[in-house]
């Protein structure tokens, strides 16, 4: 019996298992680190390494550093566990490592024992034999020192530093017995779920001492998250910052290698969030940002003390992008700002970058300037100052680079297979070697058409059946996510498996990224300020009717959505709002009051709750429970620590309360993500059978 689409799906995690990942390079030796499982059912990172076979022969081998299978491991720690939910991390085995500067040792964790490995100086020398360091588990996140001395990790939430010669730890710095609320060397819950940073300490750059991140949670309100499946477990106590609450306190101390600390001093009631730490050029920096996040605050570290560097005010707020704001060796600031209707590369406050480039995140800083950024908003290509565009402007590429090397990562349209490859920045199309990719081949082969629809120009994806004859009107089902800094619409073919297998079913599915969506500049994305509704939803149904218009095919008659997270608080937001368009609705995970929120994320877009109450009035589905009138489907994981799943039970008990019919699946055990192999199968079996129904009229 052929296996199912739902079931390989599940079973490679949605085609990640097997792919390369996790790339750093040295120029200066010509080694490349990666981690890859060996087959795309096999969740088990491993450490691997690529090198030039033979002087002058231009080719590179692959070799394995590591065999997680054969190595002592511990029990996951739980801090482990919450760190890789806000990475969103599926995989296991090695799922992380550092190396030092020179690209002589790797430093990993395999289930909270530590290890480190002498790297290979070739392709010829033998492979060395992990050492285990610690032997007591709970290790978290460990950095190898600049020099290869010492290897600094999180245990018991405090910093630890073992000596790798002897193999001697001390505690550099730890919370009193009377601080339960308080971690050393952790990133706090809003820059690891909303500003893209996970780490919560970095190695100074002349390995004396370190960077270290104090976080005091007290003040947070407490989260009761529960498993009724399991009466007899208590209750897990989580902070939570919910909009308008407070937040974590959060410090910054360089420490050094006896434990003496020294603090890194900012206003912390002007700028109480930390959002990036950078270690490279000139002097170290971070950066902080005002409570509306309008305000971004950049200093350096001068031994023990900080310095202002300038002040960045951005209306209505700064978006985070990766790589920046840091200096290079020349004390030059590099950052990516808003002029000109675009996301500029700046130099010194001063654009360098194409006006027609969405800039979205610089990847090196050394003769040149290497980033990210696309010219169409499908796409994502590389760039340099100096040369000029390093990949082809088809596909979305992503990269690594290390002065004159670079692995890319190329998908396109028409392929559901990622391709990495090794070139250099001065020759990017001579390719030095192409990595194995174990990932497993979709059994599905989509067929998304790209549109351009309405006067805001927005980005739409048609999937149509297989077998669709034209002239046959069919269902639609709308499949978007809709909200900040987030895309549905790419040139990347896997990222619509799951919409083919739907559409083979008899339906066609209509993918829009709407106002608010990244890569179309900042006036583009600023028009959700104080609005997450109405703008999404009408840019939404605006494209839908425009496809409508050229594609008669698209049954109006019969128009279903679904999504999850943001996609699901935009579906369920469809059919309480617009039963004219919308006609059946499964919402997955949904926000569904913003001041259940985080303050972080909602805060940017919504302001205040006590300061703005009308903007969440109007972005809440809880007062809009008596417009339901059509099917709604209802999914959230008990377990959620992001998305609470006090959402789904209080628009449920408001739903109820208006007598309006609804379904509610809750899952079990299921966190923000699903990678159970059981639910995310049947997940899609069930969505399937959910617009079957209402839509098709099959029972």
């Amino acid at each position: 019996m052929q296996e199912s689409f739902p079931r390989q799906k599940a079973l490679t995690r949605g085609f990640r298992l097997g792919a390369p990942r996790a790339f750093r390079i040295s120029a200066d030796r010509e080694v490349v680190l990666f981690i890859r499982s060996d087959s795309g059912r096999n969740a088990t990172g491993n450490l691997w390494c690529a090198q030039p076979a033979d002087q002058g022969s231009g080719d590179w081998i692959e070799r394995k550093l590591t065999d997680c299978d054969q190595l002592i491991s511990g029990e996951l720690p739980e801090q482990e566990r919450s760190r890789r939910e806000r990475m969103r991390e599926v995989t296991e085995g090695i799922t992380a490592y550092s190396v030092d500067e020179s690209f002589t040792m790797v430093a990993f964790v395999l289930n909270g024992e530590l290890y480190c490995i002498d790297l290979p100086e070739d392709s010829k020398s033998p492979l060395a034999t992990p050492r285990q360091l610690t032997h007591e588990g709970g290790c978290i996140d460990p950095q190898i020192s600049p020099n290869a001395t010492h290897i600094a990790y999180v245990h018991n939430n405090g910093v630890h530093c073992i000596d790798i010669e002897s193999g001697s730890a001390r505690e550099l710095c730890a919370p009193d017995d009377s601080e339960s609320n308080v971690t050393w060397g952790l990133a706090d819950f809003a820059a690891a779920e909303e500003l893209e940073r996970v780490r919560g300490f970095w190695w100074l750059p002349d390995s004396h001492g370190l960077i270290i991140e104090r976080v005091d949670e007290s003040p947070v309100e407490i989260a009761w998250i529960s498993n009724p499946a399991q009466p007899k477990s208590a209750a897990r106590a989580h902070r939570y910052p919910f909009a308008g609450t407070d937040n974590a306190h959060v410090q910054l101390f360089t420490v050094d290698l006896a434990g003496n600390k020294a603090e890194l001093e900012w206003d912390q009631e002007l700028f109480p969030y930390l959002v990036t730490v950078n270690t490279t050029g000139s002097a170290p920096t971070f950066s902080v940002l005002s409570r509306d996040q309008s305000r971004l605050q950049i200093n350096a570290i001068n031994g023990t003390a900080t310095t202002h560097v300038v002040t960045r005010e951005e209306y209505p707020w700064h978006t985070v992008q990766s790589g920046v704001p840091r200096l290079n060796d020349h004390g030059d600031l590099i950052e990516i700002r808003p002029i000109d209707d675009s996301f500029r590369l700046c130099i010194n406050g001063d654009p360098v970058s194409p006006r027609e480039i969405q800039v979205s995140g610089v990847l090196e800083i050394s003769d040149h300037i290497i980033y990210t950024g696309s010219i169409d908003p499908t796409s994502q290509e590389i760039f340099s100052t100096g040369i000029g565009g390093l990949a082809d402007s088809d596909g979305f590429h992503s990269a690594v680079v290390n002065k004159e090397l670079m692995v890319i990562a190329s998908t396109r349209l028409d392929s559901t297979s990622t391709l990495y490859q090794l070139v250099r920045t001065n020759e990017p199309h001579h390719i030095l070697h192409t990595f194995t990719n174990n990932a497993e081949r979709p059994s599905i082969e989509p067929r998304a058409e790209i549109h351009v629809t309405g006067v805001n120009q927005l980005r739409s994806v048609i999937i149509w059946p297989t077998h669709h004859v034209p002239g046959t009107k069919i269902p639609v089902i709308c499949a978007p996510y809709g909200g900040p800094h987030a895309q549905r619409v790419l040139q990347a073919g896997l990222a619509y498996c799951s919409d083919q297998w739907l559409a083979d079913h008899g339906f066609a599915i209509v993918i829009t990224d709407n106002r608010g969506t990244p890569s179309r500049g900042p006036n583009f994305e600023y028009a959700v300020h104080n609005d997450l509704a109405k703008v999404v939803l009408e840019d939404q149904i605006q494209a839908l009717l425009d496809l409508a218009n050229t594609f008669p095919d698209l049954d109006l008659n019969r128009v279903g959505i679904h999504g999850w997270s943001f996609g699901g608080y935009l579906a369920a937001l469809a059919v309480l709002t617009r039963s004219d368009i919308f006609h059946a609705a499964v919402a997955g995970a949904p926000v569904t009051d913003w001041a259940l929120y985080d303050t972080a994320y909602t805060e940017r877009y919504l302001g205040l709750p006590d300061e703005n109450p009308e903007v969440y009035a109007a972005t809440s589905l809880l007062n809009k429970a008596e417009g339901l009138g059509r099917p709604l489907l209802i999914i959230h994981g008990l377990a959620d620590d992001n998305v609470l799943f006090a959402n789904t039970l209080q628009l449920s008990g408001a739903l109820l309360e208006a007598n309006k019919e609804h379904s509610v699946l809750p899952l079990t055990g299921v966190t923000h993500m699903t990678p159970q192999e059981v639910i995310a199968e049947n997940l899609l079996l069930t969505e399937l059978r959910f617009f079957r129904e209402h839509l098709v009229g099959d029972d």
